[in-house]
């Protein structure tokens, strides 16, 4: 059974995502001067991050203490650092790059020419 899950969890990334339009263009983002927004997907509020052209959702809260992570900020790396402790996370795969063990959970962004849209998945674990 344990193994079944394993292999679940590493084939998360292949599932199908329910695509939801957040904007018609990048234009209509109120990002903050941190390049940070909080936005609404399909009743659910998730930080929209963007660091050199490309676009990421995020959760809202760190998942360490909490913080509000569109009061935070993207450092030099492309990093999103939580306001409270500094806690620092990749946004390619969510890992805490501080050292503390925490994972920060993700979701797709398509910058297409209709819109922005955000991927959530439709899998068993796809909200935590």
């Amino acid at each position: 059974m344990q193994l079944h899950l394993l292999n679940f969890l590493k084939n998360k990334s292949m599932e199908e995502y329910s695509w939801h339009k957040i904007a018609e263009s990048e234009r209509e983002i109120l990002f903050n001067t941190n390049n940070i927004a909080m936005i609404q997907v399909n009743g659910k509020t998730m930080s929209l991050g963007r660091y050199r052209g490309y676009f990421f959702a995020f959760a809202y809260k760190c998942p360490h203490a909490g913080g509000i992570l569109s009061d935070g900020w993207i450092d030099p790396k492309g990093n999103v650092v939580c306001p409270v402790h500094g806690y620092r996370f990749n946004m390619q795969n969510g890992r805490n790059v501080t050292g503390e063990g925490y994972n920060l959970k993700l979701w797709p962004v398509e910058n297409r020419q209709d819109g922005m849209y955000v991927g959530i998945g439709e899998g068993l674990l796809s909200w935590l």
